[in-house]
């Protein structure tokens, strides 16, 4: 009689902890169902080479690069980013430096963030924590605070600010302020 009752009582101490761990299990499959099933090709040391009709211009180097294959892909350099743009005649015109970086591809835009740093060869040099560049427009913007100094040293800031990917001196910056060189013998 104590057998069958010490029996009927695990049985029922078994049903009471199943019971009890059946919602606790629920929750951790519908935690653990939004963190898996996303794709994630990881690359260390990466360069890469971006060419049109044979005619290198730009590489990319990053120690890490992490490809996400969803509805929306897109691919993260969580360990910084150098992106070396090169002319007609193969010489550096400009380069992109950050701590971080993710680029969207279906909208063809790279976020740089994180002590960006862009200098082109004209000797102009811009710095914020954050650079978006359109790829398919062929612009870089920048929403958060700047400073672009031309290769006089004068430093201009400002909010924001816009320009071609081609050439900083063409930009636009927002709520600027600084010095401007005046060349002698010519004034306002």
């Amino acid at each position: 009689m104590f057998f069958r009752l010490k029996g009927s009582l695990l049985l029922l101490a078994g049903t009471i902890m199943l019971a009890s761990c059946e919602n606790d299990l629920k929750d951790v499959e519908k935690i653990a169902s939004h963190n898996r099933g996303v794709p994630v090709d990881i690359t260390y040391g990466v360069t890469a080479i971006y060419s049109d009709s044979a005619v290198v211009k730009a590489k990319l180097s990053t120690p890490i690069f992490k490809s996400y294959k969803t509805k929306n892909p897109y691919s993260v350099m969580p360990e910084g980013v150098t992106i070396i743009f090169y002319d007609e005649k193969q010489k550096e015109s400009g380069r992109i430096t950050s701590e971080m970086a993710i680029r969207r591809e279906k909208e063809q835009v790279v976020e740089f963030r994180k002590n960006v740093v862009v200098t082109d060869n004209q000797g102009n040099t811009f710095k914020s924590e954050e650079l978006l560049w359109y790829e398919a427009l062929h612009k870089i913007i920048s929403r958060k605070p700047v400073v672009i100094t031309d290769k006089s040293g004068f430093p201009i800031s400002g909010t924001g600010f816009e320009a071609p990917e081609s050439d900083l001196s063409k930009a636009t910056v927002y709520q600027g302020n600084g010095v401007i060189a005046v060349p002698s013998g010519q004034g306002f």
